[in-house]
């Protein structure tokens, strides 16, 4: 049989993480450093690498003391794995010769060297092909994991090579017009590699060819900008030279160099590849995947195909569906969607914004997407009418969170994965995942140990998966253990798992049977370890910081990362990024189960209770940092935890962006009678985030909840607080009629407790409302009012605020002598407190006046400045609306293309933010730069949508675009 064995080809991975197989079997490659060795030996393509070159490749300057000793070892263990004839050892050091080998670098340079061919030889389809299959050899990040000087190197040098030949690729779908098709891909493309100039200059192509100019002409600027700001260079030629072509419309560059590529349709839409990669090792469940797969086969002949797989967590649901999806996408040949819709969790994925992730991923506009979650449904559906796609649905909590995304048409198929059996779903073909025969769970576990291992001791092996009840995550989980411990066998994880006999129960119902596997980890943890495990685990937040986890456990932050580092490496927890970590959600809720049976309820609150301290605490300092003269700081409740200190207002805005959605997530778990105070002043404190409006639609959401335990709980000041935040996330979303309600109500509020800053803040809302609506004596008096609360509170940045709302409002009242005076006395308060975005807002208030002064250089020097400060400051929304005021600025200063470039910029800002009033105002703007260029259908679309966007929010500015709409009369 190893005869047999060793005969069988091998294969070799290095274009992702480092693996290995004979034939179809997988094989184990050992540690960090044996996969750098083996690593090192397969990028030298059978040449001989020394052992002091391995060495200096794995360790570099500073190897350990005992390095050849080890390379003696991990030469031994992969001469084991890979036999005895593939690692030879020679004029002092290794080489892998192994014939038929085959290495993935390999087989992508071959590709390459064929599509190199058939381009020349004039085959452009061929080239194509073999450079799609050439970048499908990379399979992640390459040598992923692996470390060492050698490795860092080659991993920049691949990666650089698979982005060439994506480049290569998309020049060809380009040639063939698959214009639409690129735009989404280089549109991620960019983001990834904003200062890599030939996926911008395929993008502006891409653009063009799609009937997109004014689009194509902002990726330019935007290159422009980012290679002034990043390297202080100017754009390459043939990015410049295709900027003016664009500008010239040049015919030829509107037209594909060559005929669609055999067998492509009209690209009109995007195909979507959402699934998830599925497991190399999936082993087993023959029937079910007949079963599914035949429903899946029958989908193009009947009017939707549903296939639910339920079963309880652990059981392998999305495994078994992801494998099965994949196995039918020759079905579904316009396109694959996904979404994990996490139904385990507290916070189950809405309806609404999982359609609007599929509309966008099938091609929707954002401005085309409606808000009602069944006008979206309707508009999905239509979508798919006539095309045939899978949607896999993963994690979903019932039937209700269910219906609105299915595709309801013919030719169409939706896999559902959930733990409760959806009987309530018509028409469904249901599944109910049992878990694995014993054949199949030891052929699992073989797979993921080694058979090296497994078959010497075959009984020992069957009585591990037989304690871990045949589930296939607690197998792996087992099976991933015993991988990692070289020094331990089959039979002594065997013992192990035999003395629990309790455990050995728990294995055998429900969800109780992951319970038992986490144990074993569980069990082998110190005390010190046992608990920081449990009370890290109460946290809501998707992953924690070392200094937020000293907090919840009470230590130093040193000692809190050996707790957790241990943890890691009990596989009880992840490792996240640097510094964070996270639980898996199932050990998540094993150790909140542990926690419940082992920890005093008080303890389990007041681990809570520090972390909020800890994180108010810090976030105040944030606060303080970008809003000096602010005193909303002294009005805040106590807390008894520390945070932390920072040595610069970039490093705390840092901080805060890195645990934005940690933040939220605990001002929401800990909406309850003792903590309730401290929530509402964490999201008060950290409001920032939402007017970057990124997190506004969050923001909205926690307070309303925070809102309703407050009205609950009788706190008035909280209740305020919360009326407050929902006012502002409101407007910034461009929700003014409901904004204004809660600024009343926080108002009021603030006045019955006492309240001081939110009595300031909920008068200027008032007032910014009351002046947008054009209701200009009463933003007068709420302003005025603003202005009092601040002085009286001692609050200069509030003041300013103040002073610059007013400004605006003189301003639109036809005052700008008394605007101007008051927008530079704002701005003179900044100026002694300090740069930050709140001087920013100074600068664009005074930048609006000075344009309606008709004063537009001296209006693009302020918002210049302002645009500068917001994007150090993260400031998406403000950043995205100063563009827009300066395209207003050079549309008064008769620069209409500068105008219209601006605005364009301002709109792909404002992607996903800022809601349709703030959409609309930079539409309307676009269409008068384009009027003023000679591009009068283009700017009638631009006012038309704008229209439609005023009239939806009831903004008083519906009239004034719609007369833009109305035909030109003539004397």
């Amino acid at each position: 049989m190893a005869h047999e064995n060793e005969t069988r080809a091998l294969r070799f991975a290095v274009l992702g993480p480092v693996r290995a197989w004979r034939g179809e079997e997988s094989l184990p490659v050992g540690t960090p450093q044996q996969r750098a060795m083996l690593a090192a030996l397969l990028l030298r393509g059978g040449r001989t690498a020394t052992a002091q070159e391995l060495v200096d490749g794995i360790w570099g300057e500073d190897p350990p003391p005992r390095a050849l000793s080890a390379l003696r070892t991990y030469a031994s263990r992969l001469r084991k794995t890979l036999g005895a004839d593939a690692l030879v050892s020679e004029a002092g050091g290794y080489a892998i010769r192994a014939h038929g080998t085959e290495v993935d670098l390999a087989v992508a340079e071959q590709l390459t060297r064929s599509a190199e061919d058939a381009a020349a030889a004039g085959d452009a389809a061929a080239a194509r092909e073999s450079y799609a299959a050439a970048v499908a050899q990379f399979t992640g990040e390459p040598l992923a994991g692996v470390p060492g000087p050698y490795a860092d190197w080659h991993r920049d040098r691949l990666e650089e090579q698979r982005l060439s030949l994506l480049e290569h690729r998309i020049e060809l779908d380009l040639d063939a017009a698959r214009h639409a098709e690129a735009v989404s891909e280089l549109t991620a493309l960019t983001a990834g590699h904003p200062l890599r100039e030939r996926f911008r200059e395929l993008l502006m192509l891409a653009l063009y060819r799609s009937g997109r100019q004014a689009e194509a002409l902002a990726v330019y600027a935007d290159t422009r900008r980012l290679l002034q700001d990043e390297l202080g260079v100017d754009p390459r030629p043939e990015l410049a030279e295709l900027q003016q072509r664009i500008l010239q419309a040049d015919e030829e560059l509107a037209a594909p160099k060559a005929e669609p590529l055999a067998g492509d349709a009209p690209f009109r839409v995007v195909r979507p590849a959402q699934l998830p990669a599925t497991v190399a090792d999936f082993t087993g469940r023959v029937g079910v995947v007949e079963e599914l797969g035949k429903e899946l086969a029958n989908a193009p002949d009947t009017v939707m195909a549903v296939s639910s797989v339920s079963g309880i967590g652990g059981v392998g649901k999305t495994t078994l569906a992801v494998h099965v999806a994949h196995a039918a996408r020759e079905s579904f040949p316009d396109g694959q969607l996904y979404a994990d819709l996490q139904g385990s969790g507290p916070s189950p994925a809405e309806p609404a914004a999982v359609l609007g992730a599929f509309l966008r991923a099938l091609g929707t506009p954002d401005a085309d997407i409606p808000e009602p979650v069944d006008e979206r449904a309707a508009l999905y559906r239509s979508v798919l009418a006539g095309r045939r796609i899978l949607t896999l649905l993963d994690n979903a909590r019932d039937a209700a969170q269910i219906r609105p995304l299915l595709p309801g048409t013919e030719g169409c198929a939706a896999l559902i994965t959930s733990r409760t059996r959806m009987t309530d779903l018509a028409g469904a073909h249901h599944v109910d995942l049992d878990v694995m025969a014993p054949d199949e769970a030891l052929l699992l576990f073989t797979r993921i140990v080694g058979a090296e291992r497994v078959d010497p001791e075959r009984d020992a092996a069957m009585d591990v998966v037989a304690a871990c009840g045949f589930l296939p995550l607690a197998i792996r989980i087992a099976a991933s253990r015993l991988a990692a411990r070289r020094t331990w066998t089959v039979s002594m994880l065997a013992r192990k798992l035999s003395d629990e006999h309790r455990r050995l129960d728990e294995l055998r119902v429900g969800d109780l049977a992951v319970k038992a596997t986490f144990e074993l980890g569980y069990g082998q943890l110190e005390p010190e370890q046992a608990r920081a495990f449990r009370l890290l685990g109460l946290a809501d937040g998707p992953d924690i910081s070392i200094t937020a986890a000293a907090a919840i456990v009470d230590r130093t932050a040193e000692d809190a990362e050996e707790l957790l580092e241990a943890l890691v490496d009990a596989s009880l927890l992840e490792s996240a990024a640097p510094g964070r970590y996270r639980y898996h959600d199932l050990v998540r809720l094993f150790a909140r189960d542990c926690a419940e049976r082992e920890e005093p309820a008080e303890e389990c609150e007041t681990a809570l209770s520090r972390l909020l301290d800890f994180y108010l605490a810090t976030a105040s300092r944030v606060y303080e940092l970008d809003r000096p003269g602010d005193t909303l700081t002294s009005h805040l409740a106590p807390v008894e935890y520390r945070g932390l200190r920072f040595a610069d207002r970039h490093t705390a805005q840092d901080w805060r962006l890195g645990e934005a959605n940690c933040l939220l997530a605990t001002a929401r778990q800990l909406a309850s009678e003792r903590t309730l105070a401290r929530a509402a002043d964490l999201l008060v404190v950290t409001v920032d985030l939402a007017e970057s409006g990124t997190y506004s639609h969050q923001f909205a959401q926690i307070a309303g909840h925070l809102l309703k335990a407050a009205q609950r709980l009788g706190d008035t000041r909280s209740e305020g607080r919360a009326h407050d935040v929902l006012a502002s996330s409101h407007i910034y979303s461009g929700r003014f009629e409901q904004a204004d309600k809660h600024a009343a109500e926080a108002m009021r509020l603030a006045r019955a407790s006492g309240d001081p800053v939110i009595c300031g803040h909920a008068a200027s809302d008032r007032g910014i409302i009351a002046d947008l609506q054009g209701r200009s004596a009463d933003a007068a008096i709420h302003l005025e009012d603003a202005l009092v609360a601040y002085r009286t509170d001692g609050n200069l940045s509030g003041e300013a605020s103040a002073l610059s709302n007013l400004s605006r409002m003189h301003s639109d009242a036809g005052r700008p002598t008394l605007a101007v005076d008051l927008a530079e006395q704002a701005l003179a308060i900044h100026h002694k407190l300090g740069p930050s975005f709140r001087m920013a807002n100074c600068m664009y208030a005074l930048g609006i006046i000075l344009t309606g002064a008709g004063r537009a250089g001296d209006a693009l020097e302020q918002l210049d400045a302002a645009l500068k400060l917001f994007r150090e400051n993260g400031m998406h929304l403000w950043y995205g609306m100063t563009q827009f005021r300066m395209a207003e600025a050079h549309l008064t200063a008769h620069q209409p293309t500068q105008a219209a470039t601006l605005a364009e910029q301002a709109l792909t800002r404002l992607h996903g933010i800022g809601g349709d009033w703030h959409r609309a105002q930079v539409l309307t703007a676009l269409g008068r730069s384009l009027h003023e260029i000679g591009q009068q259908g283009r700017a009638q679309a631009c006012w038309s949508e704008a229209a439609m966007l005023h009239e939806k929010t009831n903004s008083a500015e519906a009239a004034d675009v719609r007369a833009l709409l109305e035909p030109a009369t003539t004397a």
